[in-house]
């Protein structure tokens, strides 16, 4: 299923999109987060579909003019529990509602596969992240450090 808004195309990841997705990934990070080693490193990235696609999760571009302009993943915890990552959006395309678009089919998608709950993080220091989530429904459920910084986890119950 394809999805558009304006002339933004929404698919699943595909072999070729690796090296975009690894840009889109560093470039839409906040700088303070590339000084540290922590959770955001691109391991994962490197390996998208075993870690994604064949592991009960999903994996999202949106490419907006043949450019990727957006992106997140779905990633299961447990046979109920989802997790968001890697929402990104190249900060020159930053609230036009790409990310909503991304967000929304990636919740759709999880109460297809029969997550009840989904659970994401972000930092302290994200307050637009930390808005989006709350606004789409994402209870704050505690806060951690991990490699110095103050990381808050959210979650949110599907059914």
């Amino acid at each position: 299923m394809q999805v558009t808004k304006d002339v933004l195309l929404i698919r699943q990841f595909q072999s070729g999109d690796e090296e975009a997705v690894r840009n889109l990934h560093w470039l839409a990070l906040p700088v303070k987060t590339l000084l540290l080693n922590g959770p955001w490193d691109d391991d994962d990235l490197r390996n998208i579909r075993n870690e994604y696609l064949n592991n009960g999760g999903e994996f999202l571009v949106g490419f907006l003019q043949n450019n990727l302009v957006c992106m997140g993943a779905l990633r299961k915890v447990s046979e109920n529990v989802g997790e968001i990552r890697l929402m990104r959006v190249h900060p020159d395309y930053q609230r036009k509602g790409f990310g909503q678009l991304i967000l929304d089919r990636l919740e759709a998608d999880a109460s297809r596969i029969g997550y009840d709950i989904l659970r994401l993080d972000t930092n302290t220091k994200q307050c637009a992240a930390q808005y989006f989530y709350k606004k789409n429904g994402y209870k704050e459920t505690h806060r951690s450090i991990i490699s110095f910084m103050e990381v808050i986890f959210f979650e949110k119950r599907l059914k």
